[in-house]
C-alpha cells in the first residue's frame, strides 16, 4: 500500500494536453494494478485557458453559445469522459487532478469524493468562507437551502478499477462572466461564485495551493506530498 502522493504543478496548460497527460498516468496505474505491482498516486494542480467541458452524461443544450460565439470569447469546447454535466475552466481557477489508486487509501469512490469536498471546505474556512455540500450534487456550495445558493467548486471524476482521474475546479480569481454562457453543471436555478467575489479582493494563488495541499494531505491519512514540477 503506497500512501505517498507526488505533487505536480503544470501551470497554465491547454485542457486537451492536460487530459492526455492525465490519461498516461491513469493508464499506467491501471496497468500496474492489473499486474499486482505497486501503484503511484499523483496530485496535479493547473490552470486552463478558457474552455467549456461537457461530461459523458451531460446535455449539450446547457452550452448556450455557438461555435462562432465561442471563438469570439476566445474559448473552446471539449467533450470529455468525466462524470457530470458542463462546466467552465479558465485562468484564476485552481484545477486539481488527483490520480489516486483508492486501494492505497482504503477508500471507495463515494468516500473519495467526500474527502475532496471536505478538504476544499476546510481550506475555504481558513479564508472565513463558510461552505457545505448540496444533497444530490457534488461540489462545494454556499447558502444551501437559500435562493442565493451558489457553487464555488465543481467536481467531476472518472474511475476505473478504483483509480481516479479528472477532479475538481475551485474558483479563486475566476472571470465569472464566462459562467453566464452555460447552465453550470446543468443547474438553471443556482449561481456560481469565486473566492475573490466572496472576499472582495484577489487571493494569492500560491498561498492557496499550499493550504489546499495540506488539507488534502490531512484527508488522506497524513500522506507525504512530494513537490515536483
Amino acid at each position: 500500500m503506497n500512501r505517498c502522493i507526488q505533487y505536480i504543478d503544470w501551470g497554465l496548460i491547454e485542457y486537451n494536453e492536460a487530459w492526455e497527460k492525465q490519461e498516461a498516468l491513469f493508464s499506467n496505474s491501471i496497468n500496474r494494478k492489473m499486474q499486482e505491482l505497486r501503484t503511484d498516486n499523483y496530485l496535479v494542480f493547473c490552470e486552463h485557458p478558457h474552455v467549456y467541458t461537457l461530461g459523458k452524461s451531460g446535455d449539450e443544450q446547457n452550452m448556450l453559445l455557438n461555435y462562432i460565439q465561442l471563438q469570439a470569447k476566445d474559448a473552446s469546447f471539449v467533450h470529455t469522459n468525466r462524470g457530470g454535466d458542463i462546466t467552465y475552466h479558465g485562468p484564476g481557477q485552481v484545477v486539481g487532478y488527483p490520480i489516486f489508486d483508492l486501494a492505497n487509501f482504503n477508500s471507495g469512490l463515494k468516500q473519495y469524493i467526500h474527502s475532496i469536498e471536505e478538504a476544499i471546505i476546510n481550506t475555504l474556512a481558513l479564508y472565513n468562507i463558510p461552505t457545505t455540500r448540496l444533497e444530490g450534487a457534488t461540489g462545494v456550495w454556499l447558502d444551501v437551502g437559500l435562493p442565493t445558493c451558489r457553487k464555488i467548486c465543481a467536481i467531476g471524476v472518472r474511475s476505473s478499477r478504483y483509480v481516479t482521474m479528472h477532479g475538481f475546479a475551485l474558483n479563486v480569481n475566476t472571470q465569472l462572466e464566462y459562467f453566464n454562457y452555460i447552465n453550470p453543471c446543468g443547474f438553471v436555478d443556482k449561481g456560481v461564485t469565486s473566492m475573490e467575489k466572496e472576499l472582495g479582493h484577489q487571493v494569492d494563488m500560491e498561498e492557496l495551493k499550499v493550504r489546499l495541499l495540506k488539507a488534502i494531505e490531512e484527508q488522506f491519512a497524513g500522506v507525504f506530498i512530494i513537490s515536483r514540477k
